[in-house]
């Protein structure tokens, strides 16, 4: 079985002394490629250059997450766009709002939302998205630009049932991590899961966040790793109905068709 996490903060400090073992252990594992979060401009030029030491197994994303909406200047989404064009960076993100903490006023939050919504828009690319106490407003932005968009994706979607369908009658993808596999917290999501058609369902780890409470053996200082998305895929299988195989077939799919990694590799070897 083939797995792709499709969030995994690999530039995170936690994998400094250990980051290639840790790329090595998960594709032992299975899990075959990677795409890692890009949070600002200097986080996605280190993801950037992570692929550069792992291509064809790396990927990467460009974007500003809500919390640093406030220091995102022309110059900076100049940055942003050249990076963004680098065949290895396969999505627009992370970027949404965040209404929770508001490290950035939800103002300066919404104009880079739709400043790097116009960006992925420009270039074709799908956009990886983050969301917190502000569904209703990311909503309606989302419904305005995606028209214009090639594919979006709900990254660790951990909302209500309602906010899932209408997510999904957007044509939104979901992005299940290990918040399902906490029984404090995750339950609804355990019990919603079955409602996402195969066809947009994404699994990622968002590590070194968001270990599973369900392992056997808990991680040292409880960090979360990519080997760990098989067993994320065991519990959203259960959850399913499905086998894990099937799961494994479909997230697989789904994360080649929805990054396009055909063409991106294609274009990697020309």
């Amino acid at each position: 079985m083939k797995w792709i996490d499709i969030g995994v903060n690999l530039t995170n400090k936690r994998f400094n002394r250990d980051r290639d073992s840790l790329i090595h252990s998960a594709v032992d594992a299975g899990v075959t490629q990677m795409v890692v979060t890009g949070t600002n401009p200097a986080e996605s030029q280190a993801a950037l250059t992570l692929t550069k030491q792992y291509p064809g197994i790396l990927f990467a994303t460009a974007g500003c997450h809500p919390h640093d909406a406030k220091s995102l200047n022309e110059s900076e989404l100049c940055l942003l766009e050249s990076m963004a064009r680098e065949n290895a960076v396969v999505a627009i993100g992370e970027c949404g709002l965040d209404f929770n903490r508001n490290f950035s006023t939800p103002q300066q939050q919404i104009s880079a939302f739709k400043r790097q919504l116009e960006l992925a828009a420009k270039l074709k690319k799908p956009v990886f998205l983050h969301e917190r106490d502000a569904f209703d407003s990311q909503y309606q932005i989302l419904k305005d630009y995606l028209p214009s968009l090639v594919g979006a994706v709900s990254h660790c979607f951990t909302g209500s049932r309602e906010q899932l369908l209408a997510y999904l009658e957007l044509g939104l993808h979901i992005g299940i991590t290990g918040w399902i596999c906490d029984e404090r917290r995750g339950r609804p999501l355990l019990e919603m899961v079955v409602q996402i058609p195969d066809e947009r369902l994404l699994l990622e780890t968002d590590a070194p966040y968001l270990t599973p409470r369900t392992l056997e053996t808990k991680p040292k200082g409880a960090r979360n790793e990519p080997k760990f998305l098989p067993h994320i895929g065991q519990v959203v299988a259960d959850a399913r109905g499905q086998s894990l195989e099937h799961l494994s077939t479909i997230s697989y799919r789904n994360s080649r068709r929805f990054f396009r990694l055909d063409r991106v590799e294609e274009e990697a070897q020309s």
